[in-house]
């Protein structure tokens, strides 16, 4: 009878091996379920959960800057949403309360531009610029004051950042909004940030009247799409409008120029809603104003060769306006967008459904008209 055979010896590096790899493939799984789907999977097993929080950590943030408040105040605080663990972490402030400002993100920093500030005789409209960026050293982490717009205060302008290496600071593409007596602000600038020079480029199209409230966002090919609305005077109503800035066709006589070019007009006519490009690559918009009142409803543009048209995208749980809103992970999230709600919310692209998040904004009374980015 053969001896028995002696039990191995334990290898821990080879099971720490092995667990290394189910993390490995559980961060490929998280990836291709969304940011609520992979909340879902850190239910599974040790090595999901860990999979997960590693794609989690690969992912940006939404960043909250500014707004006013339930009792009308213009506040400097900066929030960013940490997805990995579902909570707001508090970033520097802004050098000042600002609010109906314009806010994106460029080269790895934050910007905010423009808008309402308050001084000792009021509020007022601001050229002014400010950026937080990362610095080697803690103490460098601040938002600092950029060089002011040269085309002088602007408000409720959109920004949409420049693909493009040549600026020391950046470069940022503003669209609409309001002059400091009011008046609409219908030229397209782009602006340097390391100067604050304001180079004029194509201007809307007239049919695109509503110009402070507008909503836009640039697709993977470098165009930009603009949402608006404008009144019908013969049906009393207010309608609303889209337009696409694209490389002039072959053979115009503005070869190397872009200029825009009318889509077909939005289901509802809208201002104050926010806009992003979902994975899959179409245009959507979300909340705003209708007929004085918030809106829950979105909409989706798909541009397909000559197929272009607007349709609708399951409502939000709330109404909101002037919200904070970013494309993240295969999920749309959405947050506050008045000053009595403070919730947020993620729309799953892949189901295409809503769920509200358990992190509520960290402000009691709520935000309106703040700006946002992904960070």
């Amino acid at each position: 009878m053969a001896a028995p055979t002696p039990p191995r010896a334990y290898d821990g590096s080879r099971a720490t091996a092995r667990v290394l790899a189910l993390s490995e493939l559980w961060v490929f799984i998280a990836a291709y379920s969304g940011i609520v789907g992979a909340w879902r999977l850190t239910a599974v097993c040790k090595a999901a959960r860990e999979g997960v929080k590693e794609w989690l950590r690969t992912l940006p943030g939404l960043v909250v800057c500014g707004g006013y408040t339930g009792d009308g105040v213009y506040t400097r605080e900066v929030w960013r949403l940490d997805l990995r663990e579902l909570k707001w972490n508090r970033l520097p402030d802004l050098t000042c309360g600002r609010t109906h400002h314009a806010c994106f993100a460029v080269r790895k920093g934050v910007v905010a531009l423009g808008g309402y500030v308050v001084e000792h005789t009021g509020r007022k409209t601001t050229a002014g610029v400010e950026s937080l960026g990362h610095g080697a050293v803690e103490e460098e982490n601040v938002f600092k004051a950029l060089p002011p717009l040269s085309r002088g205060p602007i408000r409720e302008c959109v920004a949409v950042a420049n693909f493009e290496s040549e600026s020391d600071q950046g470069q940022v593409l503003i669209i609409g909004g309001r002059k400091r007596n009011g008046g609409r602000s219908s030229p397209v600038h782009t602006v340097d940030l390391a100067t604050g020079a304001c180079t004029p480029q194509p201007a809307l199209l007239s049919h695109h009247g509503h110009l402070a409230g507008c909503s836009a966002a640039r697709l993977a090919d470098g165009r930009v799409i603009c949402v608006g609305m404008h009144a019908n005077i013969n049906s009393n109503t207010l309608q609303g409008t889209a337009q696409v800035l694209e490389p002039a066709e072959h053979g115009s006589p503005s070869k190397t120029g872009w200029k825009w070019r009318l889509l077909p007009g939005t289901i509802v006519g809208r201002y104050g809603s926010k806009a992003c490009v979902l994975s899959d690559g179409r245009f959507a918009i979300f909340g705003g104003t209708v007929d004085g009142a918030s809106t829950s409803s979105c909409e989706v543009l798909t541009l397909d060769g000559e197929d272009e048209r607007w349709e609708e995208l399951p409502p939000m749980h709330e109404a909101r306006s002037y919200t904070a809103c970013a494309a993240i992970g295969g999920c749309v999230i959405v947050v506050s967008g008045d000053v009595d709600l403070k919730t947020a919310e993620v729309y799953e692209e892949a189901l295409g459904r809503w769920r509200r998040l358990p992190c509520d904004l960290p402000h009691a009374g709520g935000l309106r008209c703040m700006g946002s980015a992904v960070m």
